[in-house]
């Protein structure tokens, strides 16, 4: 069974906000005994409900969608342990939002399309550091704001 204090500790966690698995691993590893111990407790979890995979990957995407581009998102999805699947669920959606998304950005950054290269290469190293595709880029800078 796995200690209380472990259980009380994890169970802060997600009473702030959702994690994924892995996250939540990393984070009470330190205070635990044995690995076991940790895995046993977020199949716990799991179980119950109280730590969802599906739930955390949508609260990524709705904190990140507004300022970041579908690269980056499924970038930091997978950095924090989500499965091949669940990300390829939301890729569509991702896509299908990108294009209105690096025009807002742009527009707030910028607003005005560049007059050289110079200014043209710097506008796309901020949209392609956003996690913006090239393609995308191409037509928020070929389109403006429109």
């Amino acid at each position: 069974m796995p200690d209380p204090g472990l259980r009380e500790r994890a169970l802060g966690f997600l009473s702030r906000r959702e994690y994924s698995r892995l996250e939540l691993k990393r984070k009470l590893a330190p205070h635990a005994e044995h690995e076991h111990e940790v895995e046993s407790l977020l199949d716990d979890f799991a179980a119950r409900g109280w730590l969802s995979e599906a739930r955390f990957t949508e609260q990524v995407v709705h904190a990140r969608r507004s300022k970041f581009g579908a690269q980056r998102i499924v970038h930091e999805l997978k950095e924090k342990g989500i499965s091949a699947d669940a990300v390829a669920a939301i890729l569509p959606d991702l896509r299908e939002s990108e294009l209105e998304t690096a025009r807002a950005v742009w527009a707030k950054k910028f607003g005005a399309l560049p007059q050289d290269a110079r200014e043209r290469a710097k506008q796309m190293r901020f949209l392609m550091s956003r996690g913006f595709s090239s393609g995308t880029i191409g037509k928020v800078l070929r389109g403006g704001g429109e």
